[in-house]
Formats: C-alpha cells, structure tokens, sequence
C-alpha cells in the first residue's frame, strides 16, 4: 500500500485519538533536510516549544513518530521540520509528500522544551543542531518568548551551509511580519555555525562555548545562572555535552513540575 495515500476508509477505522490532517505546502531544503505545513484541527491546543506524535498509514497500519511542532501555538496551521532518512520506517514514506495529501497525528503534545519549564531570566539560549532547531522555530515566533526575555539567541549547527536556510528563513520571516517585527526588535540573535565546511562561523558549539568564542563573537558575556537560562535540542552527544557546560556555569536542569535554568528535550534520542 502506498504510504502517502491514505484513504478515506482509513481515517474512519482510525481510533479516537487520531486527527487526519492535510498537507498544505512542503520545501525541501537539502537531499536530508524538508519542511511542512498542514492544516490545524480546531480543536488542538499545544504550548509552544512542545511535540506531537505525527504519522501516515505504512502497510495498512498507521506509523507514528514524534516530531517537535515548529509552528507557534498561534498559528492557524501546523508546520514541522524532519530529516530524511533513506531506510527510516516514516521519514523514508513522509519525505515524498505532497501538498493535498493526509498525515495522521495524535491529539496529545507534551514535551519539556516550554517556557513555563524555566524561571525567570534576561537571556534565553536555544542550543541546537540540525532539526532540533524545530521546537525554536515554534517559540521564536512566540509573543510570550520576549516578554519573558529581554534577549533571545539561537544557536544552530550543521554540517553544511545549505543545512542552515531554514533557520535563516525563519530570522527573515519574522523581520518581515505584521506583528512580530516590531514585537521582536533586536531582542533575537541567530548565530549559526557549521562543521564541515568553510564558513565565518565554524565549529561545534559547545566548542565555541568552551573556547569562550560565542560570546565574543555576540558580544555577551559567559553564562551566568543569575540571568542566563537555556534550551538544549540536537544529538545525543550535544544534548550530554550542553548539558555538562551549563552545570559546570551553575545552572541547574529543570522540568514542566519542577522549572529551573535550563531544560532538554530527550523524546527524539535513542
């Protein structure tokens, strides 16, 4: 069975806890790396920053994975940002959809990635690497992010420069936005650095962390757990080696029960 086409007497044999939604636009950025919008059922509520489980009918059997919801929670669609991986189980059918098409998602998000999961701050990192970038697409276009923080910093890092667009996409789009521009000012800085390619900004970020580099290079100093608070999504290994900088700076993990400085997303390694 086609993966991509799901019919509809198999949205009706989906349980309860099931939306079926359409594809309204996709792009693909590199032969790894695509974005995708469909529609938003009306009624599903999500913070910012959180997942949800999407997937499509693989061999007659619905297929799901959790993928960071990249839109904010105000927006009227659904975006996501995902990898492409040649023998993967979903991305190998989910990469080849097309606008029109019908992806399955459950009705539950979660995730620790939310504002309410820090305390209050003046600076918020984003740490990310590849598509962990997703989440930070979600909450740097949320109003609630600046009036939390006085400066916002994405950090993002590939292996190449092509992997970076998206997130210099979503820097444009909210320079250019009726609202957000003004709202955002020059609270956000994006600072993107890529490790194997030449490229003013190289490197892996916890190396320019430690080196002290992304601070001169943003003309901040180094964290401190009085104001600094961070987010952390990317690959294992960056996840434990973010992880390590941030307490060795005095900050402490927190979660949606329990906020402090910093939070991680673990849903997505294994």
């Amino acid at each position: 069975m086609d993966a991509v086409a799901v019919k509809q007497e198999d949205v009706a044999a989906l349980p309860a806890g099931v939306f079926a939604e359409t594809v309204t636009d996709v792009q693909h950025y590199t032969d790894r790396l695509f974005r995708f919008r469909m529609t938003r059922p009306e009624s599903f509520r999500f913070r910012s920053g959180e997942f949800v489980m999407i997937g499509l009918m693989v061999e007659g059997k619905p297929l799901f994975r959790a993928y960071s919801i990249a839109s904010p929670a105000w927006d009227e669609e659904l975006e996501f940002f995902s990898i492409k991986v040649p023998d993967g189980p979903l991305t190998s059918h989910l990469c080849d959809i097309k606008v029109g098409d019908t992806v399955l998602m459950r009705k539950k998000p979660t995730g620790t990635l939310v504002l309410d999961a820090l305390v209050p701050g003046k600076r918020l990192y984003m740490f990310s690497t590849g598509t962990g970038i997703a989440p930070f697409a979600s909450l740097i276009r949320d109003p609630e992010t600046y009036e939390k923080f006085e400066e916002v910093i994405l950090c993002h890092t590939c292996r190449e420069v092509a992997e970076l667009k998206y997130g210099f996409d979503l820097v444009e789009e909210i320079k250019n936005h009726e609202f957000l521009a003004e709202l955002v000012g020059d609270k956000l800085k994006h600072y993107a650095t890529v490790t194997r390619e030449d490229y003013p900004f190289k490197g892996r970020i916890t190396d320019l962390m430690e080196s002290g580099k992304l601070y001169t290079d943003l003309g901040v100093p180094p964290i401190n757990p009085e104001i600094d608070r961070g987010m952390i999504c990317g690959s294992a290994a960056m996840l434990k080696d973010t992880k390590e900088l941030l307490e060795k700076a005095g900050l402490t993990e927190g979660a949606n029960n329990k906020p402090a400085e910093f939070v991680i997303e673990r849903a997505f390694v294994g």
